[in-house]
């Protein structure tokens, strides 16, 4: 039963935000297949801000294994070109005016593991997300406790509440990272 002054579904709400982070970082992490998703995450330092890759460029997929990126300002190729480079992908532009083509290299096993490392990471930062929306309930629920709204009991059972929550959020996201693991390690 859910304890008066702690809001349950805000907290479900903001472990579930964390969770969809970490899918649409994973769907950044390709595995040996082009896909524009993939340049989602990607930032260029434009016109003195970070900028996603979207607001300064067409990404486009014109075969299975290649990107291309139509970038709009001529000023702006290089500023692109670097980005992609510095953005762990593992990607090596070629630069034809305007147009950014993008092989995407066949995975060995190094970059298999560098891909999974970078997966390990985005999925830690969503469980600290995830607990740090736990430690906000929590301290809701000490507070109401201190200030004498709710007894020690449902203070009890509210922390208890969170608890069970954070741990099916960060279930989830073990599951997701065990699911795109495999995605990766496949060859």
């Amino acid at each position: 039963m859910p304890v008066e002054g702690i809001d349950q579904d805000d907290l479900k709400r903001r472990m579930q935000g964390a969770l969809s982070v970490l899918k649409t970082e994973f769907a950044g992490l390709r595995t040996g297949r082009a896909s524009s998703s993939m340049m989602d995450p990607i930032m260029v330092s434009a016109y003195g801000q970070a900028m996603p890759i979207s607001q300064v460029a067409t990404v486009s997929v014109p075969e299975p294994r290649m990107l291309a990126v139509q970038v709009w300002d001529k000023g702006m190729v290089a500023a692109v070109e670097k980005a992609i480079r510095e953005s762990n992908l593992g990607l090596n532009p070629v630069v034809d005016g305007q147009l950014l083509r993008l092989p995407i290299p066949e995975l060995n096993q190094e970059r298999r593991q560098d891909l999974i490392k970078i997966a390990h990471k985005y999925a830690e930062q969503a469980k600290v997300s995830i607990r740090h929306v736990r430690r906000d309930g929590m301290d809701t629920a000490k507070k109401l406790e201190k200030d004498g709204e709710i007894s020690q009991d449902d203070g009890r059972v509210a922390s208890d509440e969170i608890q069970k929550l954070t741990d099916s959020m960060i279930a989830e996201a073990d599951a997701m990272l065990e699911k795109k693991e495999q995605e990766i390690s496949q060859v």
